[in-house]
């Protein structure tokens, strides 16, 4: 019997659909694939997730729909069949046409896909008149309903707005809008709610699903999130180091995963019903030209044996629209959703309360923005501060912490008040009180090593110098599991999740007694962020550190956080122990966080 050849596969294949044909992406320096082997087909009105960590070619493969590679990079092979068209040997000005008429893309920063200098409503008029689309009049008239079907304003106010003036969700559905103004077959979205709150990511969510489904329009969209695909996606395409390693219906990815890397990805994904033992994946995801020989996930993988370093595994169907890249798919046994759950914290634990605060009232020049805002922190516990965007959570904290002074009330340490501003503090409660903030980007001196970075509060402080304080450094490195090798690099060389990870390791250097951790994993990989709050909470039970973890992710604080702190527009507007609140919530607001919040279970 013959094997079923590309053409027989797509019999099959629904009219409008966009097909993908062994897709590979390649460096221009040198022969080095950075994405192979990829097939798939977006069906009209389907969501297909595509998923993974940082390194595995998601956006790779997104923008390769669209003709698109970096610089760098070249499309090397494949086909991309939209009707009878090859994406990829259309002449230039064709391909042109297509990007945003029939191939729309949406970007993880919408900032980046709007003029910051052009007001809303005329940006979307330039766009209709770059498409020949109407007259004057029918193209404002299209404005108003492209902005009113996903959800927003449309009036004179709204259109004359910069994008500045817009909240994060209104400029993320500004994007989605002027995507499909132009009525396109297909539509990539990469990354589109990284760092929205849960309220604000369900509306750009339930937007963009509505409008997929009316239009009958194929969507590619690409994220780390797994919860997220869970919540929306027909299908699940799972990526790991530039090759599928799984594609099946969502139900089958999440209920029957076979592949051992999906079963990693999932065990590392905290559950909103039930507290769980995060972990993360040992290693990191392999470089293009350092990938190893055989499957490429055997140097991480628990199932690996000899034969799988022999040879590149075949994606192969297991079942019905199921397909796994692996030899041993009937080997490794079932798996369980709910394995690695843990109880969750005692909320009648004896409580030894190290930081309080009372009263806080926050400013920024004449506007208060926080109310009367009431909470303590015990010794080894993790306080949660959670809410939507503009809530308060960040400014709390960096009030708590020093670095706002534009506060009233009482923020104590030890019994003690401390000043308003750090540096009205002493030196050893600004020791003893450790903030680490959300973007490692911007948080690690790009000057310094990560050697120079971690032995600085231990320099300042006066706790250690010379070979004594590299010692420990080389030791706090440890800590966070980061390799000695990487003491002299700078931090443009290490991922977001190893950037964090030194953070974590500076703050430690100052033997602190809290940390503040403002939205640490927000943008991580969820098997980075398992592995950060697996290296938390060691450092929560062995070491006795408090932290004041602000997030607004519901499900990570049901595994991270013993009490919780609700906010809503500044205030407090629910508060206790994270099993009752989640359990028995009293409060409308926190009914709608909960059923807002992406669950895989």
């Amino acid at each position: 019997m013959t094997a079923p050849t590309k053409d027989d596969q797509h019999t099959g294949v629904p009219a409008g659909s966009l097909v993908v044909e062994d897709l590979g992406v390649s460096l221009t320096a040198r022969p080095v694939d950075v994405v192979d082997d990829i097939d798939l087909v977006l069906r009209p009105g389907e969501v297909v997730g595509l998923v993974g960590e940082s390194g595995s070619g998601k956006t790779t493969v997104g923008t390769s729909l669209l003709g698109y590679s970096r610089a760098g990079a070249l499309i090397s092979a494949g086909k991309v069949l939209l009707g009878d068209r090859d994406v990829l040997k259309l002449p230039w000005k064709e391909v042109r046409q297509l990007r945003g008429e029939e191939i729309a893309y949406v970007p993880q920063d919408p900032a980046s896909a709007l003029n910051p200098s052009i007001r809303i409503g005329r940006q979307i008029v330039e766009l209709l008149e770059l498409r020949g689309v109407g007259t004057a009049e029918s193209r404002l008239q299209g404005a108003r309903d492209g902005l009113a079907e996903v959800g927003l304003p449309n009036d004179d106010e709204f259109l004359r707005r910069y994008a500045h003036q817009l909240s994060g969700g209104q400029v993320q559905r500004v994007a989605l809008a002027m995507a499909f103004l132009p009525k396109p077959k297909v539509l990539v979205l990469d990354e589109p709610t990284t760092g929205l709150d849960v309220t604000t990511q369900k509306m750009v969510l339930d937007t963009m699903a509505a409008l997929c489904r009316t239009h009958g329009v194929s969507a590619l969209y690409v994220t780390h999130d797994l919860a997220v695909v869970a919540n929306i996606a027909d299908r699940v395409a799972v990526m790991y180091a530039g090759q599928i390693a799984e594609l099946g219906p969502k139900d089958t990815i999440f209920g029957n995963p076979s592949h051992p890397y999906t079963r990693a990805l999932l065990d590392s994904i905290p559950h909103l019903s039930q507290a769980r033992a995060l972990r993360g994946i040992p290693g990191r995801t392999p470089a293009p030209g350092a990938r190893p020989a055989g499957c490429r996930f055997n140097d991480r993988c628990a199932y690996a044996v000899d034969e799988c370093r022999q040879g590149t595994p075949a994606l192969r169907t297991v079942a019905p629209d199921h397909e796994v890249r692996c030899i041993r798919v009937e080997e490794i046994g079932s798996w369980d959703i709910h394995r690695g759950t843990v109880p969750d914290a005692d909320p009648d634990r004896k409580r030894d309360v190290i930081l309080s605060v009372e009263g806080l009232d926050i400013f920024y020049g004449r506007k208060q923005i926080v109310h009367n805002v009431t909470f303590d922190l015990a010794k080894g516990e993790v306080v949660a501060l959670v809410g939507e965007s503009g809530s308060g959570k960040t400014t709390i904290s960096r009030s708590v912490g020093g670095l706002h002074k534009e506060w009233t009330g009482r923020v104590a340490f030890e019994g003690r008040e401390l000043a308003t501003s750090a540096r009205k503090r002493s030196a050893e409660d600004r020791r003893r009180i450790q903030y680490i903030f959300q973007n490692p980007y911007l948080s690690l001196n790009p000057r310094l090593t990560i050697e120079q970075i971690i032995k600085r509060p231990m320099e300042l402080f006066g706790i250690a110098k010379g070979k004594e304080a590299t010692e420990r450094v080389l030791a706090l490195m440890d800590q966070v599991a980061l390799g000695a090798g990487m003491l002299r690099y700078q931090a443009s060389r290490l991922s977001g999740g190893e950037r964090q990870r030194v953070a974590i390791a500076r703050a430690l250097a100052a033997e602190p007694d809290v940390m503040i951790c403002d939205e640490i994993t927000s943008a991580l990989d969820v098997s980075v962020q398992g592995s950060i709050v697996e290296l938390l909470e060691g450092l929560r039970v062995e070491r006795g550190i408090s932290m004041l973890f602000v997030t607004h992710n519901l499900a990570l604080v049901r595994s991270i956080a013993a009490r919780v702190e609700i906010l809503q527009e500044g205030r407090v507007v629910e508060a206790g122990s994270v099993v009752r609140v989640m359990e028995e919530p009293r409060e409308d607001y926190t009914r709608k966080l909960l059923s807002n919040s992406p669950r895989i279970d």
